[in-house]
């Protein structure tokens, strides 16, 4: 494509387009590329020539097919896509890692007794780096809410006197 560029040659002549292009894409794009550097293009096998008006009018079909053959892949791709999210995978199970569940409060009592985060993460069976992580955003989540509950007294009324306290 370099001496393409520089002009070197007028003609790309080809034994037959897979011999010349990976894909349709490339292919097109290789002429294309031609085209506008004003090269002509010859395909021995499927006999086209794009210096003739019947050479242009295949280049313009074979264009057109290389863009549906595009549309196709990727309305496809979008529909398997959404219909995995919406099903799951073919034995029904959910994309992805599976959610760990453990009780958070538990977890920041038995951390408030003294217990370390290795040991308490062995015993609710998650990974330690889970268990702080989880623990952090918790502790965050309730201090907001107690310093809510604190600034606005219609939430204190609404809680009842023995969250108040």
């Amino acid at each position: 494509m370099a001496d393409a560029r520089r002009g070197r040659f007028d003609v790309v002549v080809v034994a037959a387009f897979d011999r010349f292009a990976r894909s349709t894409k490339h292919l097109v794009t290789a002429l294309d590329e031609f085209r506008s550097l004003n090269i002509q293009f010859v395909s021995l096998r499927e006999a086209i020539d794009t210096s003739t008006p019947m050479g242009k009018a295949m280049f313009t079909i074979i264009g057109a097919m290389a863009e549906l053959e595009s549309s196709l892949i990727s309305e496809r791709t979008a529909a398997a896509m959404e219909y995995t999210r919406s099903h799951g995978t073919r034995t029904g199970r959910s994309i992805g890692r599976p959610r760990v569940v453990f009780d958070r409060e538990r977890a920041l009592a038995m951390h408030n007794a003294g217990m370390s985060y290795r040991r308490i993460a062995r015993d609710l069976g998650v990974s330690p780096p889970k268990l702080h992580a989880a623990l952090k955003e918790y502790r965050g989540t309730r201090s907001q809410k107690a310093t809510a509950r604190e600034t606005d007294p219609a939430l204190v009324e609404k809680a009842g006197p023995e969250v108040s306290q």
